[in-house]
């Protein structure tokens, strides 16, 4: 699963972590998550997000 970077702060959203702190679970694809996840950072939300290579 591919990894994806906050273009405003550079938080990595990693799917084999997820982000429990928000409810988003390990193993939780990016496309998965749902439109009003913001990043747990800055608060940029999920569009704001660019898969990494």
């Amino acid at each position: 699963m591919k990894k994806y970077r906050c273009t405003v702060c550079g938080y990595i959203y990693d799917p084999d972590k997820g982000d429990p702190d928000s409810g988003i679970a390990p193993g939780t694809p990016f496309e998965d998550i749902p439109d009003e996840w913001a990043c747990p950072l800055c608060g940029a939300a999920k569009e704001d997000f660019v898969p990494l290579d």
